[in-house]
């Protein structure tokens, strides 16, 4: 189990929800904050910022290695360099937002970029760290982030069995812990049958540590699913209205359906229970509805039960079915009205003697 900021992490718990504000603020402030409270307002229990600069991730060239050539990309034609200047959370913001989501019971965590970032965030009092899919391999930084011997949550998009191996040894020396690795497909919008979840068990068992979801796909849906794989951490990007535009709107969950991702993640957690046989207490009531064996025609004493008077129906307080074809010519000693409940006391034989 893992803790972070009062808050316990692992399958004992209900599912831990992280709202990914990501760039969707828009470079507003005021619209940071009313994300803030949007996620609040929908049960999530942290909000993620990301904590970079245009110039701490790229340089400021256009074309060639630095702009976005893929057809099929949200971000097509940008350099890397606009594309971090439009998306990034200003540092300044930070700190208020930080104050704001404590005000509404939100836990604040970011995403660090590179050593200033993590400085900045030390600063801050940041509760854990989150380590983007794009820097899992960044082993430096993994090690710098693992110093602070906070936990520390790891997207696996991309990554190979051995990359983890290196990232999660790497933090393991460094310091951290508890680690947090999540099954992570890194396309947006992610399709899912991309997903494969089944590894998120397999990778708990490999590297020892808690597992989750960093889900790009549209829905609850494969989140929901997560749960019944052992997830105990979800992480979604969260915007007031996709029609309102930004970086990552077009795969970002409005507040209503974060508000059921909340609601279905613990009603899927809640639904795991534990292996178990035999009557719940809840069902006890619903066993008098079973099917079980009555007399179906007036009995006079000493009148034999057949085929044709003794059925299997409800309501459930007679024998059950599985007695039918032992009883069949066993005699009724005082009769029987129809509607009677067949049981051994209503036979001439005692229920031992009977084969």
């Amino acid at each position: 189990m893992i803790e972070i900021a009062g808050r316990s992490i692992g399958r004992g718990h209900p599912p831990f929800i992280i709202a990914e504000m990501s760039g969707n603020h828009n470079q507003s402030l005021d619209r940071a904050l009313k994300i803030v409270d949007a996620a609040a307002e929908a049960g999530a229990h942290a909000i993620k910022l990301q904590t970079y600069t245009a110039d701490t991730m790229t340089l400021d060239l256009n074309g060639g290695d630095f702009t976005i050539s893929d057809p099929a990309s949200l971000w097509a034609g940008k350099s890397l360099y606009q594309l971090y200047q439009e998306a990034h959370t200003p540092w300044d913001w930070q700190r208020i937002i930080f104050a704001h989501a404590k005000e509404r019971g939100l836990i604040c965590l970011s995403t660090p970029f590179d050593d200033t970032a993590v400085d900045f965030l030390e600063e801050l009092g940041a509760p854990c760290y989150k380590v983007a899919s794009f820097e899992n391999t960044d082993l430096p930084l993994i090690r710098r982030i693992a110093a602070t011997g906070k936990p520390m949550i790891i997207s696996t998009g991309m990554a190979t069995i051995s990359e983890l191996d290196d990232t999660v040894r790497a933090a393991r020396e460094s310091g951290c812990d508890q680690i947090i690795l999540l099954q992570c497909t890194s396309t947006y919008p992610a399709t899912p049958e991309n997903s494969n979840l089944v590894t998120i068990p397999h990778m708990r068992d490999l590297f020892r540590t808690e597992v989750g979801l960093s889900d790009h796909t549209m829905g609850v849906g494969v989140a929901v699913a997560s749960v019944a794989f052992g997830a105990t951490v979800i992480e979604k990007h969260f915007t007031l209205a996709r029609a309102d535009g930004g970086v990552d709107s077009a795969f970002s969950m409005e507040p209503s359906e974060m508000a059921q991702l909340v609601v279905e993640t613990e009603r899927a957690w809640l639904a795991l229970g534990k292996i178990e046989y035999g009557p719940l207490a809840a069902e006890l009531k619903s066993i008098q509805f079973r099917r079980s064996l009555y007399v179906t025609e007036d009995l006079g004493p000493g009148e034999v039960l057949t085929k044709d008077n003794v059925r299997a129906i409800r309501p459930g307080f007679g024998l059950a079915p599985k007695y039918k074809e032992i009883l069949i010519g066993q005699s009724v000693p005082a009769g029987a009205k129809r509607g009677t409940p067949v049981t051994w006391d209503l036979l001439r034989t005692a229920p031992d003697k009977i084969r």
